[in-house]
């Protein structure tokens, strides 16, 4: 069984996040696995590998979600010209947005 702590994690000096604790059972040829990507220093912890699998797959999964929603787009219909008004609503969303994840 591999255990992942519970730990803070710090960015410039200021905690950012809390990590949860969870535990997985592999077969002994994956818990070897990840004990050699640790040990020849991709990785200083099996959590941090962990974690980067889990980012990579999170990072795959968005681009998968991009390429569906540009291609629906292209499908749409005849592409326009951007407007000022259509710059100001995209920049308007992304300030409130910005400020949610803020909060």
């Amino acid at each position: 069984m591999l255990t992942l702590f519970a730990i803070p994690t710090y960015h410039d000096g200021l905690e950012e996040e809390t990590l949860a604790s969870l535990n997985i059972s592999l077969p002994d040829a994956l818990k070897k696995f990840i004990e050699a990507e640790v040990k020849r220093g991709a990785y200083s912890t099996p959590s941090e590998y962990v974690r980067a699998l889990v980012r990579a797959e999170q990072q795959r999964q968005l681009r998968e979600q991009i390429d569906r929603n540009l291609l629906k787009a292209i499908d749409n219909g005849e592409a326009t010209d951007m407007t000022q008004g259509d710059w100001e609503k995209i920049r308007q969303r992304v300030f409130a947005e910005n400020s949610r994840r803020k909060k």
